[in-house]
């Protein structure tokens, strides 16, 4: 069976990012009621917030229900719930303390491949990713794609009717370049409670995924006198193309099992870094408490950190972590979409910047395109609101488990040197092998075959070993065998 970086273990409930581990052996009761009201003091369950059903979240803590009626029954009593049936578990009690300002999937887009060029017959391109995509396969294992099919139409309809019920002739005007406030007030409740983000809906600044995010950082930090953003090595291909195409440098920084390396990223001299610390694209690295400190040393010293939080909501074997964001506000660029939880297609996503950029940064977006399109808002702020989005969530957990189990088993049967990275969450994994076969080389052959992957190599400037990106949310398991199998029969010829 191929080894698997990181252990499967440890569970927790992105809730308030509690974790199991954390629960104390006696007072679970206690502790979990004490939790909460810590949340609704500071500001992160604000009046209205709705609790997770007690049977869902004692399934995720790893307790008896008993445990959070108990918890829920206290706050009740104290007045800062109340349980309105259909409606479930509402705080209301004002929070006693003001929220602090505080705080990334890159999609990768490019002009049209040319017809009949294989993607992997030169370097990278800026149209790669399209060349790709229109390639035809059996089965596809295109990293970053969640369950499409998964789609909640139903509750996207009922939330659409509902908005367009209650519409009122303004909203169908030019909106607030900024985003839909009812969008911007749910994107910040959000964060508060699945993220751990304190933050104002007026710092949240809506636009069309992480891939705008980028574009519209371009000019601000130039003009900051920023002309280089480190990136991790690996990292994101799609990322480091956004970034070259606005004129900036991209000076690799090694990334190893406790994430991005801080001496490293020093010795670049860059002023500013890309960052994916909850779920490390591709390899998956988790950044550890120690290098998350030396980070914010890094950037208490003059420095920026872009954090893409692309897809940390999708945990199945780790407990929650916290973003970059809620711990430097004023050194954190925060950047997330709903392109992994629901689909890429909808194109919206949000910023939440450092003061010293907010008001640039919306002129960026006045500018480029005078604000996302209205109506879109307003839904996913109903989805949002009403729970619809945490439950999709849960239903995506569960397929994307199945389809990794299903990966994991058929890598050990067919490529059994291999070894398996970023298994613990996310919706792909990364494989490296100690074949001698360039891995251009085996995913040119897999295609070949009708199976589509993107080489490790693609998302590196350094040296590294060979590997393939393999997304599995997207594929059935059945599916998943049958391309792994593939993959294993291709890779022993050309060994």
């Amino acid at each position: 069976m191929p080894a698997v970086a990181g252990e499967l273990r440890g569970r927790g409930s992105d809730f308030l990012q509690l974790a199991v581990g954390d629960l104390p052996e006696g007072g679970k009761a206690e502790w979990l009621a004490g939790r909460l009201r810590q949340a609704i003091a500071d500001g992160r369950l604000a009046v209205g917030s709705r609790l997770p059903p007690t049977r869902v979240f004692a399934a995720e803590l790893r307790v008896s229900r008993g445990v959070i009626t108990e918890a829920y029954r206290r706050l009740a009593e104290d007045g800062h719930l109340e349980g309105r049936r259909r409606g479930g578990t509402v705080v209301v009690a004002a929070p006693c303390a003001p929220r602090d300002a505080a705080g990334s999937g890159v999609e990768e887009i490019g002009e049209v491949g040319e017809v009949g060029v294989s993607p992997f017959s030169r370097a990278p391109g800026a149209d790669v990713f399209d060349a790709l995509r229109n390639a035809p396969a059996v089965v596809d294992f295109t990293p970053g794609r969640p369950d499409l099919a998964a789609f909640p139409r139903n509750a996207w309809l009922r939330a659409e009717r509902a908005v367009l019920a209650g519409l009122s002739y303004e909203h169908l005007g030019y909106g607030d370049p900024r985003g839909a406030p009812e969008l911007r007030r749910a994107v910040a409740d959000w964060l508060a409670r699945m993220r751990g983000v304190r933050v104002e809906p007026d710092e949240v600044l809506i636009l069309a995924g992480t891939a705008q995010a980028l574009t519209l950082l371009h000019h601000v930090l130039r003009a900051d006198g920023i002309d280089a953003v480190a990136v991790e090595d690996p990292g994101s291909l799609g990322g480091r193309q956004h970034l070259a195409n606005g004129g900036l440098g991209t000076p690799p920084v090694p990334v190893d099992e406790d994430g991005v390396r801080v001496d490293a990223l020093r010795a670049t001299g860059a002023r500013a870094v890309l960052l994916t610390p909850a779920h490390q694209f591709p390899t998956g690295v988790v950044t550890s408490g120690e290098r998350r400190r030396e980070l914010l040393g890094w950037a208490r010293d003059g420095g920026l950190i872009l954090e893409d939080d692309y897809d940390a909501e999708h945990r199945y074997d780790r407990p929650p972590v916290p973003a970059l964001r809620a711990l430097l506000a004023d050194r954190v660029c925060y950047m997330g979409s709903v392109s992994k939880l629901l689909a890429p297609a909808l194109r919206i996503g949000w910023l939440v910047a450092p003061p010293r950029y907010r008001a640039d940064l919306v002129d960026a977006k006045r500018f480029n395109d005078l604000g996302n399109a209205v109506l879109p808002q307003l839904v996913l702020a109903r989805l949002m609101e009403s729970g619809g989005l945490e439950r999709q969530l849960r239903l995506l957990r569960r397929r994307h488990r199945d389809r990794r189990d299903a990966m994991i088993a058929a890598l050990a049967e067919h490529l059994p040197g291999g070894t398996v990275h970023g298994a613990a969450a996310g919706l792909h994994l990364t494989v490296t092998y100690t074949a001698d076969v360039p891995d251009t080389e085996f995913a040119a052959a897999a295609l070949a075959r009708g199976v589509k992957c993107q080489p490790l190599s693609w998302h590196r400037q350094l040296p590294g070993p060979p590997g393939l990106v393999l997304g599995y949310a997207a594929t059935s398991p059945g599916a998943v065998a049958e391309g792994v199998a593939l993959l294993g029969g291709v890779l022993r010829e050309l060994a």
